[in-house]
């Protein structure tokens, strides 16, 4: 095998185009300085295949890329054959089934909902509408409304993947069940190029109905108790999150309803089909008093939902990123989390709390993603230079340290295993990967978590 044998695109050191082509598509500008020793884009599975077989038997490792949007950049590794997934980006819909098959390139929002609107149905991919499919169910997708739909990874039904030995084969319940089983939940570490995903989809949704409430930081921690408790009375029709986040000021409002600058808690439900009704809990909350602006079961559409996401996660800009599952006793956990909320390094930053109250209650698929808890916590520091990373960064590891005490473990889509490592399997389904990565890829080509050599 040469690689003259390839129909896309081969390129190594002192080619031109190498450099732009080790760090394409990747979203954060703050990059770790990990290089490839080659970069394979390939243009359709054969190449995928042929590029496995070239890396093994040259000695190198295999790294896969497929949307970018990793905050790690886990395709970033050394000595490595990296493949670049860009051009896999087919969509085809099979109505009898409902089912519809894409590349791991497809973007969840701007590319696979237009497809899908077309036929009056919905899959729940990543909020920020850039994000490729690839990383995003591989690492088991925590999507639109996944306290009331579960992880997106669920709803894979069979994956193609290119396996350590260069076979092309599709894996589901029945056939090569150990590889769908490992995909749906390993993220970097899988052990194969997932060449194409077969989805389950749903109906689409009638209406979005949204609530928003906008507090000063003065009664963040009230804001905060009150909402671990009544979001068990929200149901699972609504998304419901609560944002420590600086409101944007524009020349056309240069005083928007967050009142003084600095952050604000906005604490916003989104509700699927459920109307307002299912909203009504977010009205009760004692410190309701002192909002700074309030929404109230408005009818919203997911284009204006998206447009806010792509918004509060700018392009160009260094993203420091982590996060934890928690579990503990309100008060502590309360005030460990408020300074998250209220003390934001940088004007674009933010912290989440991603409710996910309804899905402890129910027994996970059987799948890799083996960890969660009914709180999920998540902190983006968004800088604009590199004289910002080292404040950044020890912003976010004083408040990872801080809620440490009330981790579960932590969901690998927005984690750096190189600068703080957590639990993201049980004990059980880890032994089980192990085993598993141990039958499927012996010579260890595919590097996983290994980021040491």
């Amino acid at each position: 095998m040469t690689t003259r044998s390839f129909t896309g695109q081969f390129l190594r050191p002192g080619d031109g185009g190498f450099d732009e082509a080790a760090t394409s598509r990747i979203f954060n500008q703050r990059r770790p300085p990990r290089r490839p020793a080659a970069v394979l884009r390939p243009a359709d599975v054969a190449d995928v295949a042929a590029g496995v077989r070239l890396a093994a038997a040259g000695g190198l490792r295999v790294a896969v890329r497929a949307g970018g949007h990793s905050w790690a950049a886990w395709s970033l590794r050394e000595d490595t054959l990296l493949i670049d997934l860009a051009a896999f980006t087919a969509m085809s819909y099979d109505e009898a089934a409902a089912t519809v098959t894409v590349g791991p390139a497809v973007r969840g929002g701007l590319d696979l909902d237009p497809f899908l609107a077309e036929r009056g149905r919905f899959f729940a991919g990543g909020h920020c509408p850039t994000v490729g499919l690839g990383g995003f169910l591989l690492q088991g997708g925590m999507g639109w409304n996944c306290r009331g739909w579960g992880w997106a990874a669920e709803s894979i039904e069979a994956i193609q993947v290119v396996t350590a030995d260069g076979a092309v084969t599709w894996c589901d319940e029945d056939s090569n069940a150990d590889l769908l089983w490992a995909a749906r939940g390993s993220g970097p570490g899988f052990f194969a190029v997932v060449t194409a995903f077969r989805l389950r989809t749903r109906e689409r949704y009638r209406e979005l109905t949204q609530t928003t409430y906008v507090y000063p930081p003065s009664v963040a921690d009230e804001v905060l108790d009150w909402l671990y408790a009544a979001r068990h009375d929200v149901p699972p029709s609504v998304e419901l999150v609560a944002v420590g986040i600086t409101p944007p000021r524009t020349q056309e409002a240069p005083a928007p309803e967050a009142g003084p600058a600095g952050p604000a808690l906005v604490v916003d439900g989104v509700s699927f089909d459920g109307g307002p009704a299912s909203l009504r809990a977010l009205d009760g909350c004692p410190a309701a008093g002192a909002a700074l602006a309030r929404k109230v079961a408005e009818p919203v559409t997911i284009g204006e939902l998206r447009a806010e996401q792509q918004r509060a996660n700018p392009e160009e800009h260094r993203y420091t990123v982590d996060n934890a599952y928690l579990a503990g006793p309100r008060d502590a956990l309360v005030t460990a989390m408020t300074p998250a909320f209220t003390d934001l390094p940088t004007a674009k930053s933010f912290s989440l709390w991603f409710d996910l109250a309804h899905l402890p209650a129910r027994r996970l698929p059987d799948m890799a993603l083996s960890v969660q808890s009914d709180i999920y916590f998540a902190t983006y520091v968004v800088g604009e230079s590199p004289e910002q990373d080292a404040r950044c960064r020890a912003w976010v590891s004083g408040t990872m340290s801080r809620l440490a005490p009330y981790s579960a473990g932590c969901y690998l889509g927005d984690s750096d295993l190189t600068v703080r490592a957590d639990r993201f399997m049980s004990d059980a389904a880890w032994e089980r990967f192990r085993r598993i990565r141990a039958d499927r890829d012996p010579a260890g080509l595919f590097p996983g978590y290994d980021f040491a050599d």
